[in-house]
């Protein structure tokens, strides 16, 4: 499975990462994911793709996280760029626990994509927050 929300809130998150792209020049593909990875809501690619890159997102997000703990006094990540020969990747923090990539080409206005990116986060940024998930089993856990 690849979303943690249920389907309904899901695709109310989709308008926003369409309306994202469609803004943006050359931008290709949105994938909104929890900050481990999960896909909760995707627009431009499909689902196997999608997971991939919320793998990857999460991954690179953690990796700035690492960063900003060992050299930059602990502060929060907000934007990770990946320049590609042909492709702009861009991760950045959505809310408490999620994070935003999106993928564009070379040709897209990286300080405008940024923006766009940045102020979508700022409009919704309550509704984009991923709860902690907790172990089967642990307190406060309920079973199914």
């Amino acid at each position: 499975m690849t979303t943690d929300m249920p389907s309904r809130q899901v695709s109310d998150l989709d308008w926003l990462l369409s309306g994202l792209v469609q803004r943006v020049p050359y931008t290709r593909s949105a994938v909104l994911l929890s900050a481990d990875g999960l896909v909760k809501s995707l627009h431009g690619m499909d689902a196997d793709s999608a997971d991939h890159m919320a793998a990857l997102a999460a991954g690179l997000y953690s990796l700035g996280r690492s960063a900003g703990a060992r050299f930059g006094d602990n502060g929060e990540v907000r934007q990770v760029v990946v320049e590609l020969d042909s492709t702009l990747l861009f991760v950045a923090t959505a809310g408490s626990g999620t994070c935003l990539a999106v993928l564009a080409g070379r040709s897209a206005d990286a300080a405008v994509l940024g923006y766009e990116m940045a102020r979508l986060v700022k409009s919704v940024r309550p509704y984009l927050m991923t709860p902690t998930r907790q172990a089967a089993g642990a307190p406060g856990a309920t079973g199914l």
